[in-house]
């Protein structure tokens, strides 16, 4: 079987976000399974070109003329990596912008550059693909495309975060050369913008999202993002795959950024690895108090607003427990200012504003609970890690949370974590709560539970498995 992945980014060339480390495991887990796999995607400035290899040139129609594609080809790991070089992604300092908060004036055509290099490519090199898998919404016109050139290949588009679509103006649609459908087009009469989001969904074969609970929660008007419409008549045509998670990088019986190795079969080393990092964290040296962590942006999706809003914090309501609480990462300054001002305070916070893959690494496995208040997280890959660490995940029942983590107080013989049912005041102090008790009251069901929690099967070779399966069944149909 002939797949060909279209992708923005992808692990180890590229990354902004877990896109990339989707398409950096998926693509190697399908080779290994006899897929001749193929990633399309943009050679940027920042990519060492080494071990490329020039393998065909593309003219692409734009408005005024034609732009020069080189595509460079690159194996590794049983995948083909094929890199279009041509300025608008060479000659840029960044993915979308030269920061993550200033996006390229003219990302409508960079992206509609790669989506129909994606068509040029197989209608010109000669390799037919069965199955062309785009993702999110930087792919999203490769279906239009295709059909513009004829190529007979059943689509797949995956939605990663249906929050961002990809949405332009007319005039930056013009820009491209095409004619768009007017189906494509999103927004009230007369300010109408291209979606490219709204194309895929509209015009690919198949859609996929990464948990099957997202799959159903952005049929909602609430999740929907305004596309909960086509979703709900596409209803058929949707499945949730659950990610899966690198367990080459991230074990904790040999983990490279911390030497306290341990596994289900023996945890001394999770407690020697607490003990250093609440030292180094400047807590108290303590295995009998419990220690949270919480690794990610520091934004509102998190649940930053819940966790620091209002006049009474959750956060300072959960640190008058007898806890701990260790939070990483970097985001919104308002949010950085408002956790430093509370470490000053609060003896048990230990804030680092820092994107650390060590600190994250030791964090991980040295922590009892690991925090995720997400209002929304299509897949998510922390609760994931720390179930294969032994952390026992305290997050929002949404999203592939809720298809990851069984909560314990429900199901003590199956149980991984604790779920709260929203993210209100008491639902959050009541579900922290309810994990400080199980640690505090009952040892010797909290170790079953970090038992149970290593032994689930998180790896990408399931997650493939579905892929296969959902690629043989749209080449019959």
């Amino acid at each position: 079987m002939n797949i060909l992945m279209v992708t923005s980014e992808a692990v180890p060339f590229s990354k902004s976000g877990g896109l990339a480390d989707v398409l950096g495991a998926l693509s190697p887990s399908l080779a290994k399974k006899g897929a001749d796999v193929k990633v399309l995607m943009p050679l940027y400035s920042f990519i060492d070109r080494k071990g490329f290899r020039k393998q065909i040139v593309l003219q692409v129609p734009m408005l005024g003329g034609t732009e020069t594609a080189t595509i460079l080809s690159k194996k590794l790991n049983g995948v083909e990596y094929l890199a279009i070089a041509h300025p608008w992604y060479t000659e840029r300092k960044g993915i979308y912008g030269d920061t993550s908060f200033e996006p390229y004036q003219d990302n409508c055509r960079r992206f509609a550059l790669l989506a129909e290099s994606a068509a040029i490519y197989l209608k010109e090199s000669g390799w037919k693909a069965d199955i062309v898998h785009s993702h999110d919404w930087t792919a999203g016109l490769v279906p239009f495309y295709l059909d513009k050139y004829r190529i007979k290949a059943k689509t797949i588009f995956t939605i990663h975060n249906l929050a961002y679509q990809g949405d332009f103006s007319r005039y930056d649609g013009v820009l491209t050369g095409d004619r768009f459908p007017e189906e494509c087009f999103e927004g009230n009469a007369g300010s109408e913008r291209l979606n490219m989001m709204k194309s895929a969904l509209l015009l690919s074969d198949k859609i996929t999202t990464v948990s099957p609970t997202y799959a159903k929660e952005i049929q909602t008007e609430k999740f929907g993002c305004h596309m909960d419409g086509i979703l709900r008549q596409r209803e058929n045509d949707l499945l949730g795959i659950l990610n899966g998670m690198d367990i080459s990088e991230w074990n904790p019986s040999r983990d490279k950024f911390f030497p306290e190795h341990y596994s289900k079969s023996d945890l001394s080393g999770k407690a020697e690895l607490k003990r250093r990092v609440q030292k180094e964290a400047g807590l108290e040296v303590n295995d009998n108090v419990p220690l949270f962590a919480m690794i990610s942006r520091i934004a509102d999706q998190k649940g930053y607003a819940e966790l620091l809003g209002g006049n009474q914090p959750i956060l300072a309501e959960l640190l008058k427990m007898d806890i701990q609480i260790i939070i990483v990462g970097t985001g919104d300054h308002h949010y950085e200012e408002k956790l430093r001002d509370m470490a000053a305070i609060y003896p048990n916070l230990s804030v680092s504003i820092a994107f650390s893959q060590k600190l994250s690494h030791e964090v991980e496995g040295a922590a009892d609970f690991f925090l995720m208040p997400s209002r929304y997280e299509p897949c998510g890959l922390n609760q994931m890690y720390s179930l294969h660490y032994g952390t026992l995940p305290v997050a929002h029942r949404t999203g592939g949370l809720a298809d990851t983590i069984v909560d314990i107080s429900e199901d003590g013989n199956a149980g991984t974590g604790f779920l709260m049912p929203d993210l209100s005041s008491d639902s959050f102090i009541g579900t922290v709560r309810r994990a400080v008790e199980f640690y505090s009251n009952d040892k010797s069901g909290f170790l079953k539970a970090q038992k149970r929690a290593m032994s689930e099967d998180l790896s990408w070779d399931r997650s493939a498995d579905e892929y296969m399966n959902l690629y043989t069944q749209l080449e019959t149909e």
